[in-house]
């Protein structure tokens, strides 16, 4: 059977049980804190089995992209492990419970209409004093006594040692299903029955649930090479044409039992998973989902590089990955092109490092070695990373096959010091908040702000004070911030980009301040502060949003919308939406472009934004199933969830788009668009901010105020003031090199004289020296100078001023050939000085705060310059 078979007989199977098919989550949910990327299927029906949300349905099958990194370094070495992999599931809220779970999952497996597994070559496990599966397993399935086997809370409980480690909450035991070839046994599936509420430490500790319920999960790979006979997940037929193409890119064989057979698996398993994520627009980057991206890529390139490959290629292997995935994800298809470009962006990064990071790691081993260590220290791995880029656990792993341990502590000491951990601290799987019991009983809160600044005769049917749900609220509370809910509101609660409306609630004898409006689930939260009088549960109240702030969000969200669309079509259709922001006439847009946005480019997309504007183009909403908004090609940005029915905001015929925000009516509202900034905030990913309306239009004559003021200093005209700045300019530079020139000459020595007051080690000068009145600029010509004149050479020159001391090191190239590091060795005279600083093994800058040690900072420079020359 194929893998896509057998994805589709699954969930085919459990609607025959009254399972809802649902679509699989996106592989990284934004909207949950507690997780980077999704880890399992139940992660999209975390309300449901909390009883947060009144259900649609009780039953449910899913098939789930599934990210985890807890196994990453047993990828390619065994035979099951991935970091990417899908999850078949099925699930019950309240609704089937254990026996039908078992008879269900024992009928797929070994009926003739579905697997058709050998009912002899399966087993089952349950958790150790759970009768109730037991008797299941064997009076109805007639399970073999000797095929069924009990085991502790480690192996058979969800959470693992629950019941005596915690934490607490929703727990229970599971039962898992074996199947056993003539490669081993591998687990193939497991049932966990969710019955108890965990309350504080053994014993008695277990509650049982008032509504139990039922979560498994099929390994889709691993059935997969069951049913196909092979060894491995990776040699299924999805994934083993990967491991070939891998091969096939790095010109070398594939063969599955040797160390290079190992490293094309882990390559083809990092591809599919980075592939997947930046598709989804989760690019490489220093923290949280982008850097466990960011390491994946750079755990492939090595890989490669000590295969032998020296050039990125990776990115080949997009295009592989989407069409072994697109019967599932036929999505992956559209994004090939932005996806590899992506890849093959952060893989020369990496290669431009690599092998002058693998030197220093080498070198870094052997003074272990010498030094009797079998720690890496923290400082080392720091360096690594801001140097040379290379992940503290590709470094571990290196370190792990010299039998060298890492110091983890130490190293995220030092980043802290630079301000660049990634950080990824523990997560909470379920947290409960005081609303809890709202959303049991209702819906939600009926939003209707798309029609209303104002709603009367809204009904309170929350207050939270202090965390907890209230029966009133008095105005002596007034400086503690509460938060009302209402069933219908005119408010916009903060999501999509868009900030939350602010205004008042008035009811009978009180008023509500309304400074921000949040969403909870399906619920609006009005937050703010009781100025008058006292709220009681089921007042009926007045909800009136701030007009005047709302239409300059309304402008500025269509806005948005208007620079999306001349953003594509100006740099075409790669620019996709990164992130937004829009608040009162104000907008910031990030969105996917390899390199800066050019002065021409800025000043074509606002006038092509400012066209469409001008144009009064209509803006209508509505809402409409998913499949007919796709099939109207409304744009959708990949890794959004969105329901079965969706808003589709259209302008004129220009612009189609998703969209749950708050829009003007005509794009001729906006008034006018000004671009104000344009950065980059990550590798691939640009920034614009601009301004709408009012505020533009203050931006043009605060513009016009400072043009005139300026020329008015220089006297001249605002016509003729840029060709005045130019010729100031360039008088300012003349005069700046001229005293730069006759300050060096003046004060500091020449060349020649740095180069006779070296020293040599191993045949290569060594010159360390202040350089009074020399600027940075001053200290790179000399260096360049001696890098030219008396190669080989080391030199570190250094200058005060102000208090503070300047120290620039440089070698030539032959030194740096030798192993040479100016970055360490700038670093360590800087911190002599009460600094320090980075750059290029060539070229390294540092500055320090204490002048009066720099004397003697010179003098060990000269020596840690011996020890770096001297190592081996």
């Amino acid at each position: 059977m194929k893998t896509d078979e057998l994805r589709e007989a699954y969930l085919a199977f459990f609607e025959t049980k009254g399972c809802v098919r649902r679509p699989s989550d996106v592989l990284v949910p934004r909207w949950d804190p507690s997780v980077l990327f999704t880890p399992a299927g139940m992660n999209q029906f975390k309300d449901h089995f909390l009883g947060r949300t009144k259900l649609e349905f009780t039953r449910a099958t899913t098939c789930q992209k599934c990210l985890r990194t807890g196994d990453i370094d047993n990828v390619g070495r065994t035979a099951y492990h991935h970091t990417f992999f899908e999850m078949l599931g099925n699930f019950s809220f309240g609704d089937y419970f254990k026996r039908e779970a078992i008879l269900w999952a024992w009928e797929f497996c070994t009926s003739k209409q579905w697997l058709a597994l050998d009912p002899a070559r399966l087993s089952a496990t349950i958790y150790l004093d759970d009768d109730e599966a037991a008797d299941i397993w064997l009076r109805e399935v007639k399970l073999p006594p000797e095929k069924l086997e009990r085991l502790g809370e480690d192996e058979n409980f969800w959470p693992a040692n629950a019941p005596s480690q915690g934490p607490d909450g929703v727990c229970g035991p599971c039962s898992e299903i074996y199947y056993h070839s003539e490669h081993g046994a591998v687990e193939i599936w497991n049932l966990v029955f969710t019955q108890f509420n965990r309350v504080g430490d053994p014993p008695d500790n277990l509650r049982p649930l008032p509504s139990k319920n039922i979560d498994t999960g099929m390994g889709l790979e691993r059935t997969a090479a069951v049913l196909q006979g092979v060894e491995t997940n990776f040699h299924i037929d999805i994934l083993r044409p990967l491991v070939e193409a891998a091969a096939e890119v790095c010109g070398v064989p594939y063969n599955p039992a040797d160390e290079a057979g190992r490293r094309l698996r882990r390559i083809a398993d990092h591809v599919r998973a980075c592939a997947f994520a930046i598709h989804e627009n989760v690019y490489p980057g220093p923290n949280k989902e982008k850097y466990v991206v960011k390491r994946l890529l750079r755990r492939a390139v090595l890989d490669g590089r000590q295969m032998g490959v020296g050039e990125p290629f990776l990115h080949n292997l997009v295009g592989t990955v989407a069409d072994l995935m697109k019967v599932p994800y036929p999505e992956l298809g559209q994004t090939v092109q932005r996806v590899a470009h992506v890849i093959r962006q952060e893989e020369a990064n990496f290669l431009g490092t690599i092998d002058a990071g693998l030197d220093r790691i080498g070198r870094i081993f052997e003074q272990m070695k010498r030094e009797g260590r079998g720690t890496v220290a923290g400082a080392d791995a720091a360096e690594m990373y801001t140097t040379y880029g290379f992940p503290p656990e590709l470094f571990e792993t290196l370190a792990a096959e010299h039998n060298f341990t890492f110091d983890w502590p130490g190293y995220q000491q030092e980043m802290q010091r630079h301000g660049e951990l990634s950080g990824s601290g523990e997560k909470i799987v379920f947290k409960h908040d005081p609303l809890d019991a709202i959303k049991k009983a209702r819906h939600g809160s009926r939003f209707l702000g798309y029609e209303t600044d104002e709603v009367e005769g809204a009904e309170v049917v929350a207050i939270v004070a202090g965390n907890q749900l209230c029966d009133q609220a008095d105005e002596i509370d007034s400086k503690q911030p509460i938060t009302l809910v209402l069933d219908r509101t005119p408010f916009y609660g903060e999501m999509g980009g868009q900030v939350g409306d602010t205004g008042e609630i008035l009811g009978p004898g009180f008023r509500f301040e309304v400074t921000a409006a949040r969403v909870d689930g399906a619920f609006t939260l009005h937050c703010g502060h009781l100025r008058e009088g006292t709220a009681r549960l089921g007042d009926r109240v007045t909800a009136r949003v701030d007009a005047q702030r709302r239409q300059g969000i309304r402008r500025a969200h269509s806005a948005t919308h208007v620079l999306h669309y001349a953003l594509r079509k100006v740099l075409g259709q790669h620019a996709e939406q990164q992130g937004s922001k829009v608040d009162e006439d104000w907008l910031r847009f990030d969105f996917t472009n390899p390199q800066a946005v050019t002065p021409d480019e800025l000043a074509e997309i606002e006038r092509e934004a400012n066209a469409r504007i001008l144009e009064g183009a209509p803006v209508a909403a509505e809402k409409l199933p998913l499949v007919e908004a796709r099939k109207a090609g409304a744009m959708m940005l990949f890794g959004e969830k969105y329901p079965d029915v969706v808003r589709v905001v259209s302008m004129g015929d220009f612009s189609k788009e998703l969209c749950g925000g708050t829009h003007l009516d005509n794009t001729a509202k906006i008034g006018l668009l000004r671009i104000v900034s344009e950065e980059s905030v990550a590798a691939g990913t640009r920034r614009i901010v601009a301004l709408t309306g009012k505020k533009a239009l203050e931006r043009i004559r605060e513009h016009e105020r400072a043009l005139h003021e300026a020329a008015v200093l220089v006297r001249t005209s605002p016509d003729e003031l840029p060709g005045r700045i130019e010729a100031m300019s360039k008088e300012i530079r003349e005069l700046k090199k001229k005293l730069a020139h006759g300050a060096a000459q003046a004060e500091g020595p020449s060349v020649e004289q740095l180069a006779q007051g070296a020293f040599g080690v191993l045949g290569i000068r060594v010159v360390a020296a202040e350089v009074p009145g020399g600027g940075p600029e001053v200290l790179r010509q000399l260096i360049d100078q001696l890098r030219r004149k008396a190669a080989p050479v080391a030199a570190l020159l250094a200058s005060r001023e102000g208090g503070k001391v300047t120290l620039i090191a440089g070698a030539s190239r032959e030194v740096v050939e030798k192993g040479f590091d100016c970055v360490a060795w700038v670093r360590a005279v800087a911190k002599r000085v009460g600094g320090g600083g980075g750059g290029r093994p060539d070229m390294a800058q540092a500055g320090g705060k204490n002048p009066d040690a720099l004397p003697q900072a010179l003098d060990a420079a000269a020596e840690e310059a011996k020890k770096l020359l001297e190592a081996p």
